[in-house]
């Protein structure tokens, strides 16, 4: 299967808020989604298998800095490199960045392991900062180029 990797769009909305109510303890809403539409500093991309949405990634851009808000992909899609390929697409959108810096659970080394070796390195903790179940979050960022 060909992975397919698309801005987000209106089309692609409730598809990627049941993968929300899947994926996380505390999912975002369509309309929290939709209005990332209209938000000049995101940049959400959605990856399609034969026109399935599989995952997303929805990052923001501010000044030389971005954040990945969430990555998030469909039980059924895992393990067949369409966070890989999300993540690639949403590093090379990046170049000008300083840095690109996420959060993730310290008890998920399968996306700790896919973070370190798209070159993340651990920058700091988060204490308590996940909670459904409370849980300390890494602070990983990709930096483009020294300052």
């Amino acid at each position: 299967m060909i992975i397919q990797i698309k801005p987000l769009t209106a089309t692609h909305i409730e598809a990627i808020a049941a993968l929300e109510q899947v994926c996380f303890a505390d999912p975002w809403s369509a309309a929290g989604l939709a209005e990332e539409l209209h938000n000049p500093c995101a940049r959400f991309l959605v990856a399609e298998l034969d026109g399935i949405v599989a995952g997303y990634v929805g990052c923001h851009h501010i000044a030389d800095e971005g954040f990945i808000t969430n990555v998030a992909v469909s039980p059924a899609h895992r393990r067949c490199g369409v966070a890989r390929a999300l993540l690639t697409e949403a590093l090379r959108q990046g170049q000008g960045l300083y840095r690109l810096t996420l959060e993730v659970r310290e008890s998920n080394a399968p996306a700790i392991a896919l973070y370190r070796s798209l070159g993340f390195v651990k920058d700091g903790v988060r204490p308590r900062f996940y909670s459904h179940p409370t849980e300390d979050a890494g602070i990983y960022s990709y930096y483009y180029a020294e300052k």
